[in-house]
């Protein structure tokens, strides 16, 4: 079985088999991977098995463009994915947790939430540099066209309460205002 493969831990098997994945760490491709591999499992294999499948995500970010890629996959599952948040859903962390199913994006009462720019570090000659400002301009435009789709509010709106400069640290509460999540609560399952 695919699953099998990168989960040798007995609990998280049966966690997969009734349609629960954590994702926690940072977003790398090493653990990006195995959830990309269960979300196509599910809807290749068992389709008509699961009314939805639950993400549970703990991370600190990472990779924008691997979050990225697990959100293509999220958003074509023919499941609706629900999302629990909890601990610290942060920067990259934050994108995968808002591709969540609207209606069923979860956080825990305790969660803390890191909302920040894209953060580039570049080196190179001249040409180099003006392809790497235009790969970060195509990337701050889909992470705005993100945040747009699964928050509904508008461009201007997200780049001053969301991606400002500055960090930005929100409570669940105060996520819950922003339309991040659709409910804060300690009972998901």
């Amino acid at each position: 079985m695919l699953k099998e493969q990168h989960n040798d831990n007995g609990f998280e098997l049966a966690l997969n088999d009734r349609g629960i994945f954590t994702l926690m760490g940072s977003v790398e491709t090493e653990n990006i991977r195995p959830v990309i591999e269960w979300i196509v499992y599910e809807n290749c294999a068992r389709p008509k098995r699961k009314r939805e499948l639950t993400l549970l995500i703990s991370s600190e970010g990472g990779s924008v463009n691997d979050a990225f890629a697990l959100i293509d996959i999220m958003h074509g599952s023919t499941i609706p994915i629900r999302t629990v948040g909890f601990g610290v859903v942060a920067s990259a962390g934050l994108m995968i947790f808002l591709a969540g199913q609207t209606g069923l994006r979860v956080l825990t009462p305790n969660t803390s939430i890191l909302s920040h720019q894209f953060s580039w570090f570049n080196e190179g000659k001249a040409h180099e540099l003006y392809a790497a400002v235009k790969e970060f301009d195509l990337t701050q435009q889909r992470m705005i066209k993100h945040y747009e789709q699964t928050t509904g509010m508008t461009a201007d709106a997200i780049k001053e309460k969301l991606l400002p400069p500055q960090d930005i640290w929100l409570s669940a509460q105060e996520a819950l205002d922003l339309h991040i999540c659709d409910q804060v609560t300690g009972k998901f399952f």
